[in-house]
């Protein structure tokens, strides 16, 4: 006959040991907090927002195979990536970005895609 009410661990049985569990259990939970915590504070380097606009540059190609990407951080910095397709080549061009912002000419596809990255996040 099955034993369902086997103890498979050691119990406290006085008061004593019931707090000393309680403390072990304090000590884990804070640990855990403290773990969180700096994963919350690294987690803001990290890429969050996405936005990205597939399009047509070139007349001659049929379909929107080009596509500007924006991958950005909690503080909209990140890169933009554009690959432009043609039939006879494929050209990638990629730009920092700092607060939402590029040092570098912007296109009006990769503006789309900040902006668009800016006003989404992936962890809501």
């Amino acid at each position: 006959m099955l034993d369902i009410f086997k103890q498979t661990k050691k119990e406290p049985k006085d008061l004593r040991g019931v707090l000393n569990k309680v403390k072990g259990l304090e000590e884990k939970i804070e640990k855990v907090l403290e773990k969180i915590e700096k994963m919350k504070k690294e987690q803001r380097f990290s890429v969050q927002k996405v936005g990205i606009i597939r399009f047509n540059p070139f007349s001659e190609v049929g379909g929107d195979q080009s596509f500007s990407i924006a991958l950005l951080n909690e503080g909209d910095d990140g890169v933009v990536i554009t690959s432009l397709y043609s039939r006879q080549e494929n050209r990638v061009y990629g730009k920092p970005i700092k607060n939402g912002q590029s040092e570098y000419t912007l296109s009006e596809e990769e503006k789309q895609a900040i902006d668009k990255a800016k006003n989404s996040k992936i962890n809501d």
